[in-house]
């Protein structure tokens, strides 16, 4: 065996060892026939990681392949590596260490952006982390959705809520349409990070809590966000027909504003005031 076919079976028999010691409650899948507790299946793990089933049995069975480093990074957060090991199986691929890590986002939003949304009195907005948390929002949109103030911190996920809160189901008369148009976009969005410990969490969650979830995910659908008209039904207010914008701060490009304006051939610019009048309760700080 030549140094190379060498260092391909070094990487196989590595990536089967760790594969075997993952935690699966930590990537908030179940057991496997409700006693197995760690390891992950081959498929699991290629699922995780956005690459085919094959292409990773191929990786595993030290097959003569260049896997890119794009690949080795997402199956390196799949299986939690160390930064030594991450080191390591990129060494035996024949690239050099990995990339510092990207700062955390700051969480709650950035103070200057929670500024602009409180000055956005008469339309709902909030942001949104890379991971579509939601971290920050303004007064009117605690009126169009109270359960954003009150959802515990953890499960203030934007992709998390619209799968598994019943009063979003409700307020979206087009719910099965608008889900998968966000699944997509929110694909399309990850790419890479996919494989990334708050994603392959997030994911892990939805598959387990929504069969909607699971049956959008497996369509693989991409989309790009693009500006629209929203409907939204609202218990108080009514029909709300509103235009779904998206910005994005220069100084903090992660993070994404949503606002919804009013569409001006309709009476939602009333019906918003209304709704602020009636139901909007104080202004509460993320958590």
């Amino acid at each position: 065996m030549n140094g190379e076919a060498r260092r391909r079976q070094d990487l196989a028999d590595f990536l089967r060892a760790r594969r075997g010691q993952v935690v699966r409650a930590d990537l908030g899948l179940p057991p496997v026939g409700g006693r197995r507790t760690s390891g992950l299946r081959r498929e699991e793990v290629a699922y995780l990681s956005s690459v085919s089933v094959t292409w990773y049995t191929w990786l595993e069975q030290g097959r003569e392949i260049k896997p890119s480093r794009q690949v080795l990074d997402a199956v390196a957060r799949t299986l939690r590596l160390s930064v030594a090991e991450h080191t390591y199986i990129l060494a035996l691929a024949g690239y050099s260490a990995p990339r510092p890590a990207a700062e955390p986002l700051p969480a709650p939003v950035p103070a200057h952006v929670q500024r602009l949304l409180d000055a956005l009195t008469n339309f709902p907005a909030y942001a949104i982390a890379p991971d579509w948390c939601i971290s920050g929002w303004n007064r009117t949109y605690t009126a169009l959705y109270p359960n954003v103030v009150t959802v515990p911190a953890q499960d203030r996920n934007l992709l998390w809520l619209v799968f598994t809160d019943p009063y979003l189901r409700e307020l979206i008369p087009d719910w099965e349409v608008s889900s998968r148009h966000l699944l997509a976009e929110f694909r399309a969005e990850a790419g890479p990070r996919l494989g990334e410990p708050p994603y392959s969490h997030l994911i892990g969650r939805l598959l387990e809590a929504s069969e909607a979830f699971r049956a959008d995910w497996s369509s693989r659908d991409i989309e790009m966000f693009t500006s629209r008209e929203r409907v939204f039904h609202h218990p108080v207010a009514g029909s709300l027909h509103l235009e779904q914008h998206r910005l994005a701060p220069s100084d903090h490009p992660d993070v994404r504003v949503v606002i919804y304006t009013p569409v001006p051939t309709t009476d939602t610019a009333a019906r918003l005031r209304k709704m602020i009048d009636d139901k909007a309760p104080p202004p509460t700080s993320p958590d």
